[in-house]
């Protein structure tokens, strides 16, 4: 039986790792977490949510990346207002969408163009 989803995993070209960094962990305000030891020559870089919330972001380091044109994670938050402002401040781009009833929501991409989803269920 299904229990939970353990975490997303996206990926990133080689070198982006740094500026990966930046974005997941000021702009959306995650912490690192360590890779297991069999993992950690790969590069990857894994993220949580910092208040403790079962979240996590898995970023690998892919040859010959592209950024997916749809696929992507939806997370919901609350406080949604106030991420759109902080990753306006950071620089990430900020599209509202109101086709889905009964939410607030918008997606961004990382820096190297993942796409992400924020939403806040209205009321």
């Amino acid at each position: 039986m299904l229990a939970a989803l353990d975490h997303v995993q996206l990926a990133a070209p080689a070198g982006s790792q740094d500026v990966l960094r930046s974005f997941y962990l000021t702009a959306l305000q995650m912490v690192e977490i360590p890779r297991p030891p069999a993992l950690a020559r790969r590069g990857d870089c894994w993220f949580a949510a910092a208040d403790g919330g079962r979240l996590e972001i898995h970023v690998g380091i892919e040859d010959g990346y592209r950024p997916p044109r749809k696929a992507h994670p939806a997370v919901r938050v609350v406080g949604l207002d106030a991420l759109a402002a902080r990753l306006e401040a950071f620089g990430a781009p900020v599209v509202w969408n109101t086709s889905l009833p009964g939410y607030r929501r918008f997606v961004t991409q990382d820096p190297v163009g993942n796409r992400l989803e924020f939403l806040e269920p209205l009321g």
